[in-house]
């Protein structure tokens, strides 16, 4: 690098993870072993979303490729470091030898979006420093930071209040249809955090002498991506919890296993506009043989403020509500939901996608950036497990 030894974007908040409406504070570094003349040190914050996907189509005559792309930008300003003000000003400064904290502070916007990573469109914010050279090469650094949008779960009642749904069919064989197998599942409330454990509730039937293979729950996290009038939805698994085979003219039920939620982003990206985010929590019975699965899903909100005040507990059996479950776990003692403990950051469980043209595209991997959420160790575990209110169909 000759006289410039180091050159690095330094944050106050060492894991790099700011909340949207916050400040970004801290320093760039920069070591020189001789002194270096130049018109200024700049730092830059931006914020943009960018969407762009292929798809193959097809008329009368042959198949082609069209490309679908979308962007938004959220902000972008420079902020002067060092050196001259005005950007019509070409005298040249000089910086000392030896080693510089150059401090900086910079608002947030309200209302970001939270930071995203995927193969068919991201949400990204980036500082970048800047030495301005006169008759010289510029040098640059760049760090990523992740935004975190708040959604907080206390803002709507319906998040607080239990969710459930019934599902059936005929096993169909030749010309035989046999008994049908039927669902009903439950969750205690609507909306979570990543680290809590969603304890899981269903009863299944099996009025079919064909064995059940197993039951599963899946956590799935679908992403709609909008470019010029079209959509793209893409669909990923990111928990999952089974159950043993269920025997012909039998039952089985879930008595409360739990389903831990990981680091992910919260639902809907709110103040995106070309990227949407939603969970579902899907219970698949899996019979033998030829025929589809038997599928009950239950759309979750994951949010970043976990809830702290939470309904009383009501009764599961009367007419507006579902069937009483017959091997329902009882409630552990009520936990203390007015003083969650405060976050920690973890790396999102769907990892983190490169694409910009001069870094190999990775995923999965340490040299690409994967965006960090707000995450609640032991928050809602099987030893906290809060009062519901009554469940909604």
């Amino acid at each position: 690098m000759g006289r410039l030894s180091s050159f690095e974007i330094c944050f106050d908040n060492p894991h790099g993870n700011f909340h949207s409406g916050s400040y970004i504070e801290g320093n760039v570094a920069i070591a020189l072993s001789a002194p270096m003349k130049m018109r200024g040190v700049y730092i830059k914050f931006k914020g943009k979303a960018e969407v762009k996907w292929t798809e193959t189509e097809s008329n009368d005559r042959e198949s082609y490729n069209r490309n679908y792309a979308a962007k938004e930008k959220y902000f972008e300003n420079n902020i002067l470091l060092f050196g001259n003000p005005s950007s019509q000003c070409y005298n040249s400064v000089e910086l000392a030898s030896g080693h510089h904290d150059l401090p900086f502070r910079f608002h947030l916007p309200q209302g970001l979006p939270s930071s995203f990573e995927a193969e068919e469109g991201q949400v990204r914010y980036t500082a970048t420093a800047k030495i301005i050279r006169q008759d010289k090469e510029d040098r640059e650094t760049k760090r990523r930071f992740t935004v975190i949008s708040v959604v907080d779960l206390n803002q709507k009642h319906e998040y607080r209040c239990g969710l459930s749904g019934s599902n059936q069919k005929n096993l169909c064989c030749c010309c035989c249809k046999s008994g049908p197998i039927s669902a009903l599942f439950y969750i205690e409330r609507h909306g979570w955090v990543p680290g809590e454990a969603i304890r899981l509730y269903a009863d299944i039937k099996n009025g079919a002498s064909r064995t059940i293979d197993q039951s599963s729950v899946d956590l799935t996290m679908e992403t709609i991506f909008y470019a010029t009038g079209h959509s793209k939805h893409v669909s990923k698994q990111v928990a999952h919890v089974t159950r043993p085979p269920i025997q012909g003219l039998s039952e089985d039920s879930w008595r409360g296993e739990l389903l831990f939620i990981p680091s992910l982003p919260p639902t809907h990206l709110g103040g995106c506009n070309i990227i949407d985010v939603q969970y579902t929590l899907t219970l698949t019975v899996d019979p033998s043989g030829p025929s589809l699965d038997l599928k009950v899903p239950l759309s979750i909100v994951i949010g970043t403020i976990p809830l702290t005040v939470m309904n009383q507990p009501g009764p599961i059996g009367h007419a507006s509500a579902p069937p009483t479950f017959s091997h329902r776990a009882p409630s552990a003692p009520y936990s203390d939901f007015h003083n969650p403990p405060p976050p920690s950051y973890s790396q999102c469980v769907a990892g983190g996608y490169t694409s910009e043209s001069n870094e190999k595209t990775l995923l999965n991997s340490g040299r690409c950036f994967t965006p960090s959420y707000t995450f609640y160790h032991n928050w809602g575990d099987s030893t906290s497990t809060a009062p519901v209110c009554e469940p909604k169909t």
